[in-house]
């Protein structure tokens, strides 16, 4: 690959934060329907040994409960197959369950990891006011936790975040190039996920700071079929309001709905979408033939991933983990996208190494 080229796909910059507030309706991927609050990822030995593994570790037996209020969609699929793959090269078991999208099974789901005394609990997206009473008892017991896209409650535990702010900040500038800081705007946003929550903060901002930015309709939705939800919202919004320059989804499911319905529209010339989050489905959309998805902000899910278990890793074997870790954003467009010939993460991270963030919770006795 010519790196010559790479120059313009992503745009690096070291921030980060993400996760989940109060409830509301739920955003990321299409909704799962598995019910089983447990699929396992076999341990394995640890892979190259750098320090002494701590004998917690070494001894093979650390289970490590995965709590997820979502789990299917590319983000959340491609996030767990990141944490399967850490826990496979630091020998411990993850024992993964999911709540569908339904907050109060999540909540059950957690509080059975507390009651089965997990080693560590990792805690993926929710909604504090399900999550924080099962997180403080798993503090009570003793059990290490990091939560990740949602807020613990409680300063015991790790809060592992991106930074949406940064990264609505860079798809929205994005947007305001595209657009010349001036246009109608249909914006899609459902309250009550932290990162969304932070995310409509920085949108809220950016308004202000740029008065010929007119945001003419919101709309969003979550459930088992977001994309195709989303598309039927944005479809009549764009109806309704033809003077429409761009789309901001902040999030790589409504801009994957958004960009639906702008095709279907035959608005692909005129409107752009501006979004977050990457996948490989994700960049095929971006890259596609008449595609408005224009540029995306985002961390590569299975890093984000890796990171949450090398945490709880490191706080099972009793090393030191900051209360607060963040993974850093990037800005990725389509015409870097394209004229670089990228068409998957896996090719966009061996671009640029920086994606990976090996420092972040950096597991001394293991290379991964």
């Amino acid at each position: 690959m010519n790196l010559a080229r790479l120059v313009g796909v992503v745009s690096l910059l070291a921030l980060a934060g993400c996760s989940q507030g109060t409830p509301a309706a739920p955003p990321a991927p299409s909704l799962p329907t598995a019910a089983s609050p447990s699929a396992t990822a076999p341990a394995t030995a640890p892979a190259t040994v750098s320090a002494t593994v701590p004998a917690r570790i070494a001894a093979g037996d650390v289970r490590i409960a995965l709590v997820r209020q979502l789990s299917s969609g590319d983000y959340f699929e491609q996030w767990l197959a990141g944490a399967q793959a850490e826990a496979r090269t630091l020998g411990v078991r993850l024992e993964v369950s999911s709540g569908d999208g339904n907050n109060d099974k999540q909540a059950l789901n957690l509080e059975q990891a507390v009651t089965a005394k997990a080693d560590a609990i990792i805690v993926d997206h929710g909604f504090a006011q399900t999550v924080q009473p099962a997180i403080k008892k798993a503090v009570s017991a003793g059990i290490p936790l990091v939560a990740f896209d949602v807020d613990p409650g409680s300063p015991e535990a790790v809060a592992l975040t991106q930074d949406d702010h940064r990264i609505a900040e860079q798809a929205l500038g994005a947007l305001k190039a595209g657009t010349g800081g001036n246009g109608e705007i249909v914006y899609v946003y459902v309250a009550g996920f932290a990162p969304l929550d932070r995310r409509n903060e920085t949108w809220e901002r950016f308004k202000k700071d740029n008065p010929g930015i007119k945001q003419v309709a919101q709309i969003g939705v979550v459930n088992s079929s977001t994309a195709a939800a989303v598309a039927d919202q944005a479809k009549a919004a764009l109806q309704a309001n033809p003077g429409v320059k761009a789309i901001f989804a902040p999030y790589d499911e409504f801009a994957k709905g958004a960009a639906l319905a702008v095709k279907e529209l035959g608005l692909a010339d005129r409107v752009k979408i501006y979004g977050a989050d990457v996948s490989t489905a994700d960049i095929a959309v971006m890259t596609e033939t008449g595609s408005p998805w224009a540029a995306t902000s985002a961390t590569d899910p299975a890093n984000v991933g890796r990171v949450a278990v090398r945490a709880a890793t490191l706080l099972v074997a009793g090393s030191p983990v900051e209360h607060a870790l963040t993974v850093p954003p990037a800005l990725i467009t389509q015409k870097g996208l394209r004229d670089a010939g990228i068409t998957s993460v896996e090719q966009l991270t061996r671009a640029f190494p920086e994606l990976t963030t090996p420092e972040v919770a950096r597991v001394p006795w293991a290379s991964s």
